[in-house]
């Protein structure tokens, strides 16, 4: 055995490894993205990037009646996308043993909600299992799938932003190589029609119900007791919390959280003079708890929204917490920007400058919401851009369709933006839809696509045309355009959105992070005549100083757009 430092997602991988993990099928999204990055160093594993969790999770099921271990991973959203398989697959029960591993994002960093996905693994009713660090997220994967053979259930491994994105000692060991469990048919298990329905209802009832009973011997909960006084349930990252802030305190940690291990819980708070539960999110534990008869306290003291702390826990039990070191009142604020030499940029520029309403979509692009160019609207969540710029159009009226463009990522629109665009299309939509095509899924760290010609383990696959895609969706009018030439940019937005058809413009330009940039700063020249237009593209690289703008020549990447947007041409590379 080696001792290694990994990264929380890192040793989710290792974990699926070391079980014996033939599948895996995922959709990136921040923060569960590296897991199956890292697992697709395995060669022993295929892994790859499926167009949404949806179809992730059916893979992930097909390989486990096929008889392998398999996995799909994806952020709490993306659970959403999932459930359809995901609560059937709960009746259905599996062959070889199935996890679907989902991150939460307690704080928003990377979301647009702050869902608590501990109510899907119990509206669907499956076991869900939450490590508290790097050691248990191996841990606790290779338990998961002992457990989803063992009950004939998909297992839900829950996992959030501090416990996949920090770092950890990790006691790494050899792969367990396991035969494909023979596959025999069987449709009164695997047809979810309702009569079958109805009888497999009743054995996922049964065999929660038998998890349940059995938890309070499994290895992943232990109680800790010290200080009889104060008695804490908790789980996840909040069990790191409570050790920093009350290391004398008694615990119950629990590593399964669903279903809750209550004879541990009855046994434990028998013990301590006062029960306290601490989670993130939602009283999820709080209630169940609660309606044992035990009177838990909870989020009476702490707050449903964001992530906590050591310091938060430490106040709200001592009213005291170590002074932190104040901000300093002049730094400057650091909001998301795109970067230097994104090819977004001039179409945010252009959609801001031609005032359109603009309904958006999730990505990097998201940003193009922000000053100065203030160019979105609405963004409600993948695909939604094109769904809602049709809604608005119906509502409002085709003249309103002249003024609405919906703008999305190319990721996005293989994830779950064609259907829509066949809806406008089936419905008779006047409309236009703006394709990101940076030849990557950026905002998630620079994974493939259906587009890119490469699937996740870097080799190369077949790199579907979006133009073509969109021409077999009914669409008969078609830009392509680069996003750097702003005349061609505002001639194909004028002339798209005055059509009475539905149309689709592709803007064509990689990522400035994949495809190296000219590289030759520019600088503002003598001719400047202090207009700031070169503010309005809203470049990092570009900074007010006395009063005029000057580019900062470390961040200047030489796109060159500013020079384009200049009116007098006092924008020029610089002579070295």
């Amino acid at each position: 055995m080696e001792k290694k430092i990994m990264l929380g997602n890192e040793a989710f991988a290792r974990g699926a490894f070391e079980a014996g993990v033939k599948v895996i099928s995922s959709y990136p999204g921040t923060p569960s993205t590296e897991v199956t990055e890292a697992a697709a160093q395995y060669d022993q594993i295929h892994v790859e990037w499926a167009p949404n969790e949806k179809v992730g999770t059916e893979v992930a099921v097909g390989a486990s009646i096929g008889g392998a271990r398999a996995l799909s991973c994806m952020k709490h959203v993306g659970l959403n996308v999932a459930a359809d398989p995901f609560f059937t697959a709960a009746y259905t029960g599996v062959t070889g043993g199935l996890v679907l591993l989902v991150a939460d994002d307690n704080g928003c960093h990377s979301s647009q909600n702050e869902q608590d996905s501990r109510y899907h693994g119990r509206g669907a009713g499956v076991p869900v299992l939450e490590p508290s660090n790097a050691q248990e997220c191996k841990d606790f994967m290779k338990y998961a799938y002992d457990l989803s053979e063992k009950y004939d259930t998909p297992v839900l491994m829950r996992s959030n932003t501090r416990i996949s994105h920090s770092r950890g000692i990790v006691t790494v060991e050899e792969r367990q190589e396991r035969e494909l469990k023979p596959y025999e048919k069987n449709i009164q298990k695997y047809v979810a029609m309702p009569a079958m329905a109805k009888k497999l209802h009743v054995a996922q009832e049964k065999r929660l119900n038998q998890i349940e009973e059995d938890s309070k011997d499994f290895p992943i909960n232990r109680m800790e007791i010290n200080d009889k006084k104060i008695g804490i349930i908790t789980s996840g990252i909040c069990y790191q919390y409570v050790k920093e802030a009350l290391p004398n305190a008694s615990v119950l940690k629990m590593g399964i959280i669903n279903p809750l291990p209550k004879a541990l819980i009855k046994e434990f708070a028998e013990q301590v003079e006062e029960v306290y539960v601490i989670e993130e999110g939602n009283p999820f534990f709080e209630e169940q708890i609660r309606a044992m008869g035990i009177p838990a306290k909870g989020k009476g003291m702490f707050t449903i929204q964001g992530e906590y702390s050591a310091n938060m826990i430490r106040k709200a039990f001592t009213g005291e917490a170590p002074e932190c070191v104040p901000a300093q009142e002049d730094a400057p604020g650091r909001p998301p920007l795109l970067c230097a030499g994104c090819p977004h940029r001039g179409l945010f520029y252009i959609l801001g400058k031609l005032k359109k309403t603009v309904m958006g979509d999730i990505g990097c692009y998201t940003l193009g919401a922000l000053p100065p160019t203030s160019a979105m609207d609405a963004c409600l969540c993948m695909g939604a851009s094109i769904t809602m710029a049709h809604g608005f159009e119906k509502a409002k009226g085709k003249e309103a369709a002249r003024d609405t463009v919906a703008v999305l990522g190319d990721s996005t629109f293989f994830h779950s933006g064609i259907t829509g665009l066949i809806n406008m299309n089936y419905n008779q939509a006047t409309g236009t839809v703006i394709i990101l095509d940076n030849r990557i899924t950026g905002m998630t760290g620079h994974q493939d696509n259906p587009s890119t010609g490469k699937n996740a383990k870097g080799q190369e696959a077949p790199a579907i045309d979006i133009a073509q895609l969109c021409r077999a969706c009914g669409v008969e009018h078609i830009v392509e355009v680069d996003p750097f030439d702003l005349p061609a940019v505002e001639k194909a937005i004028k002339e798209e959105t005055a059509r009475e058809e539905l149309s689709v413009i592709i803007t064509k330009r990689p990522c400035a992070l994949i495809v190296k940039q000219p590289d030759i700063p520019h600088v503002i020249t003598d001719k400047c005549k202090n207009c700031k237009m070169c503010m309005d593209i809203g470049c990092p690289a570009i900074e007010l100083e006395n009063g005029k703008p000057v580019i900062a020549a470390e961040r200047c990447v030489g796109c060159g757009l500013c020079k384009r947007v200049c009116p007098f041409d006092a924008i020029e590379e610089e002579v070295k």
